[in-house]
């Protein structure tokens, strides 16, 4: 539904213009990397914008033109998974900053070596910040990492969007080895455990002394007596409670067919089974903030899909309606 390494930005009177965005670690670049992507952006009519997440997006392409735009990169087209580490933010650090109290820098490419582009049960973005001015807003980030003199603080479970959410802090004063060593726990334990929900919500779900606690536990090598995390309500077969500022604001319950009024985000938690269906529609978003209150009817329009045919095929993998 997609051409290869784009996204859908705009429908206008049926036109539809994409995007690209190919990844930057750290939003470093070369002069004569840049030139390449004015040099196409002209080339293909593009417009450059910088984002958030320190990469240089073109802007308002046609399909057609997606796959020779690579070519003229010389890139291999930017692709993962709608649900994956996102984005690993960066500051300049004590390499770049007179208040730098550590190095960002080799930190956080290290992060993005590791994790980026790596599935997840939602989208995970990462800050590394080298001092607590926390440039790299990673007192919002799902994992954040701040430099101070003592070391390395670890946050956990932040996230900006439609429902802010301030991180928790996990441990302080670590050094380099030890960061990553408890990052990559952090990210194991969610993988295991979590629902289609961001680390926040996860951390508010179970409980953030059982998260702390368990993470803490592995952390140094003790065995955790904790509970433990609760069961996926959709593994249960339980009814799914809406929670208001939360992944689930609607009102499916198992067994019920898919409206067009259904909440996207209600519908991936109650039936996970649909996450390939709406890939196959070019819908790869799902964990975005905006899936938390958007019914399938707006979706279709945004994307310009057939509801008609984006609704038979949802309902067609519900075991209530095969």
């Amino acid at each position: 539904m997609l051409p290869k390494g784009a996204n859908l930005q705009k429908i206008r009177e049926g036109k539809r213009t994409y995007a690209i965005t190919p990844h930057l670690p750290g939003g470093f670049i070369k002069p004569e990397v840049m030139q390449k992507y004015v040099d196409v952006s002209k080339k293909y009519g593009g417009i450059m914008k910088l984002t958030s997440a320190q990469r240089i997006m073109i802007t308002g392409l046609r399909a057609e033109d997606i796959e020779a735009i690579w070519e003229d990169l010389g890139m291999q087209p930017a692709l993962g998974f709608a649900n994956c580490v996102r984005s690993v933010k960066i500051c300049p650090g004590n390499a770049f900053c007179k208040r730098g109290k550590q190095d960002s820098i080799k930190l956080g490419l290290e992060l993005d070596k590791r994790y980026i582009k790596k599935e997840m049960p939602s989208r995970i973005k990462l800050g590394v910040s080298a001092c607590p001015n926390s440039c790299a807003e990673s007192y919002v980030k799902d994992v954040g990492v701040i430099g101070t003199d003592a070391g390395w603080d670890i946050y956990v479970g932040g996230s900006a969007g439609a429902h802010p959410r301030l991180a928790d802090k996990l441990i302080e004063g670590l050094n380099y080895d030890d960061t990553l060593r408890i990052i990559e726990i952090v990210m194991r334990y969610y993988q295991k455990h979590a629902d289609i929900e961001r680390i926040g919500q996860f951390i508010d779900r179970i409980g953030w002394e059982k998260f702390k606690t368990d993470i803490l536990a592995e952390f140094y090598g003790e065995k955790s007596a904790a509970v433990e995390p609760k069961v996926s309500q959709t593994e249960a077969g339980e009814k799914i409670v809406p929670l208001p500022g939360g992944l689930t604001e609607g009102s499916l319950v198992f067994g019920d067919a898919i409206t067009a009024d259904s909440v996207i985000s209600d519908i991936i938690r109650v039936y996970p089974q649909t996450v390939p269906v709406f890939r196959s529609f070019g819908m790869g978003c799902l964990g975005c903030p905006s899936s938390a209150g958007e019914p399938v009817t707006q979706a279709a329009e945004i994307h310009g899909l057939n509801l008609t045919e984006l609704l038979a095929a949802l309902n067609k993998v519900v075991p209530a309606n095969k």
